[in-house]
Parts: structure tokens; C-alpha cells; sequence
């Protein structure tokens, strides 16, 4: 697409309705101390101390009663984030599985899990790029790029009559995720990477792990992206 949105500008939107959500007018010392300690996240992004403002999620999280499930969503998915930026993409990535089928599970309309499956997508395909670029196999890549290609499309199908431009805007990341798997290798390899890629270490050894856990666990039929735990770019990074 012609225009790359810089991962920052969605890191934010979340951290100032929790803080005002867990700010004044909140009992409780757990509110109070989760209050603070996203407020802390939000400075510490402002700084780029990413693996600071994971701390701080972690601990706002568990201070966040269980009942209050959709702030603690959008916790997760604001640490998830966080994560991406300090380096830990395989391990976002897993996060953002998990709290996708959690919120499947609990009932969650797509207008609330599309920033999540947004995201999502977007760590999947810049996984597959990384995979490539450090010589992964096509095995072991595809499966990242099979991932972002589904969410991507099943965001566009979402979107098709209700909001035309957000639909076409999935569309293109859709086919920017088919372009980067038939994209030659000599030709990845000469494409800029955003700048929080470049912390990004070890990804194919990491999302390999991750895989073999899988396996061992018992297997469930995956039909698409609506059950998935599972050029130019998408717009989620930059």
C-alpha cells in the first residue's frame, strides 16, 4: 500500500482509555497500582523501553480483576505490542493466539477481536519475512504467511459491505502477504525492515519450538482464520 503506518500510533489508543478507565473515580488499591503501572507503560513506550513497558503490562495485568475482561484484553494486546518492540515477535505472536481464541470463546464481536486478528496478522507476516531472511525452510515459513494470509482475508470479507475502505485496506495487506511469499529471496533481502525487526533474533528457532509444542498437543480441526490460534507491506508495521 502507499502509505506505511508506524507501529506507534496504534500502541497508544489502548494505554489512554485503561488509564482513564483505571484512573480517578477507581476504589480499590489493585486498580490504583494497575492505574500506575499503565500510566508507567504509556512514558516508557514515549522512551522506546520496551522491555520496561512488558514489566509494566505484566504487572498492571495482574492487579486487573479477572472480571473485567475487556480492559484486560486490551492489556494483553498493548503488552503483546510491547513485545513485538523489545524483540520477543515469536512471542507476541503467541500471545496474540491466545487472546484471540480466548475472546472467540467468550464471545467476542468482530469489531472488538479485528484490532487483535490486525495485529496478529501483521507479527505472522514479518515472522515469515524474518524466517526467509535467516534461511528458514519454505516449510517452516509458509506456515507463517498460510496464518497472515487467512486473518488478512477473513478481515476483508468482515469488512466488505459494512466499510469499504478498511475492507480494501485489508485487501492490500492480503495481497502484500501473497507477494512476499512468491517474492525471490535476492529481492527480500534488498527491502528496508521496519525498525522494530531489527531486534528481532533467533525467530525461525523460536516459532520452530512453537511448533513442536503444538504438535504435541492433541490436534484440532482448523478449517480458516475464524478458529486460528493460528513489496509493500501491511499496515500494521512499517
Amino acid at each position: 500500500m502507499k502509505k506505511k503506518l508506524l507501529l506507534c500510533c496504534w500502541l497508544l489508543c489502548p494505554v489512554v482509555l485503561l488509564a482513564y478507565h483505571y484512573g480517578p473515580g477507581q476504589s480499590g488499591l489493585s486498580r490504583d497500582h494497575a492505574a500506575k503501572q499503565i500510566a508507567r507503560a504509556a512514558l516508557l513506550e514515549e522512551s522506546e523501553n520496551w522491555p520496561e513497558a512488558v514489566t509494566a503490562y505484566t504487572e498492571a495485568l495482574a492487579k486487573v480483576p479477572e472480571s473485567d475482561r475487556d480492559p484486560r484484553w486490551q492489556l494483553r494486546l498493548a503488552k503483546s505490542k510491547a513485545r513485538m518492540h523489545a524483540g520477543e515477535l515469536p512471542e507476541a505472536i503467541s500471545d496474540m493466539e491466545a487472546l484471540l481464541a480466548e475472546m472467540q470463546k467468550s464471545g467476542a464481536t468482530a469489531k472488538q477481536s479485528e484490532e487483535v486478528r490486525t495485529q496478529l496478522a501483521t507479527a505472522q507476516y514479518y515472522a515469515a519475512w524474518l524466517m526467509r531472511l535467516e534461511g528458514a525452510s519454505i516449510e517452516e515459513w509458509t506456515v507463517q504467511v498460510e496464518n497472515a494470509r487467512q486473518h488478512f482475508r477473513l478481515l476483508a470479507e468482515e469488512k466488505l459491505k459494512s466499510d469499504a475502505p478498511a475492507a480494501k485496506a485489508h485487501q492490500e495487506d492480503l495481497e502484500a502477504t501473497i507477494r512476499l511469499a512468491r517474492m525471490d529471496l535476492s529481492e527480500l533481502q534488498g527491502l528496508p525492515l521496519p525498525g522494530f525487526c531489527k531486534g528481532c533474533k533467533n525467530v525461525s528457532q523460536k516459532c520452530r519450538g512453537q511448533c513442536e509444542g503444538k504438535a504435541q498437543k492433541p490436534a484440532e480441526e482448523k478449517k480458516d482464520a475464524r478458529g486460528a490460534s493460528a513489496g509493500e507491506r501491511p499496515r500494521g508495521g512499517s
